[in-house]
């Protein structure tokens, strides 16, 4: 048992890290090999450490709470040395060695904690990202194949609207509506331009002679085209015609403005 005389816990604990260099290494290392109450008090300082490492908080802790562990450490610190038997034996002073050592290593070890936790949190953001723009273009492949189904459905009403008295050619709106559905898609063009207070809003008449169902509000751009693709109707409705008028700019449920386009359906849908 090498006559008794064991490294003091400092310098295992400091051992263990990896802290001692030249002389005070070999002296150690030296001990060690001969030592088996030495190894077994090294490999107890380890398994510490290591528990240590995991359990650190990646938040600052509180000057009570901190003074607490300290404390309590201490404690468990003089009570181990009580009962570590034989002499003790001291590397020699090192000036500038830190008396506290399991706290300076939960200093370092929080702050890698701390940055593994900033790492961890960017990834989580990036991938609630990536998960957003996935659902978002799933959406709108959606979207887009319900689009080019309507379009090529041979029992969707086709409607062509007109402005009253008034040349076909301009303005116009072509309407295709899938009444089982309560699909629609419209098209506007050479519409006129209409004060920021105002907006044009579409509506679906249906042929049992109930009010008529607001179909989207929209505004056309410089050259007078519009659009208003699928929105929100309920399913089975059949229309007798389609009607766009002028009113506030939000859109109301029931119509209150003139009607500026307007067409029926056909017999055959």
């Amino acid at each position: 048992m090498n006559g008794g005389v064991h490294i003091a816990e400092e310098d295992l604990a400091l051992y263990g890290m990896g802290s001692l260099q030249g002389e005070e290494l070999a002296m150690v290392r030296a001990h060690l090999q001969s030592c088996a109450e030495c190894r077994q008090e090294l490999d107890r300082i380890s398994a510490d450490l290591s528990v240590l490492g995991m359990s650190v908080d990646q938040h600052s802790a509180p000057a009570p709470a901190r003074s607490r562990l300290l404390n309590s450490i201490q404690r468990d610190v003089e009570a181990s040395t009580a009962t570590h038997s034989g002499s003790v034996t001291q590397l020699p002073a090192r000036g500038s060695r830190p008396v506290w050592i399991p706290w300076t290593i939960a200093a370092a070890l929080a702050v890698g904690a701390t940055g593994l936790g900033v790492k961890v949190n960017n990834l989580q953001h990036r991938l609630r990202e990536q998960s957003q723009r996935l659902a978002e273009s799933r959406e709108a492949a959606v979207r887009s194949q319900r689009v080019i189904a309507l379009l090529k459905m041979p029992q969707a009403q086709r409607v062509t609207l007109t402005a009253a008295k008034a040349p076909p050619a301009v303005p116009t709106g072509h309407a295709i509506y899938l009444a089982e559905r309560g699909e629609l898609i419209f098209q506007g063009s050479h519409l006129k331009s209409l004060p920021e207070d105002k907006a044009y809003e579409l509506w679906v008449i249906p042929q049992d002679g109930t009010a008529a169902i607001p179909a989207g509000v929209f505004r056309p751009d410089n050259a007078g085209e519009a659009s208003v693709v699928m929105p929100p109707l309920p399913p089975g409705v059949p229309a007798k015609a389609f009607a766009i008028t002028v009113e506030r700019a939000g859109g109301v449920p029931k119509a209150e403005g003139p009607i500026v386009l307007s067409g029926g359906t056909t017999a055959g849908g």
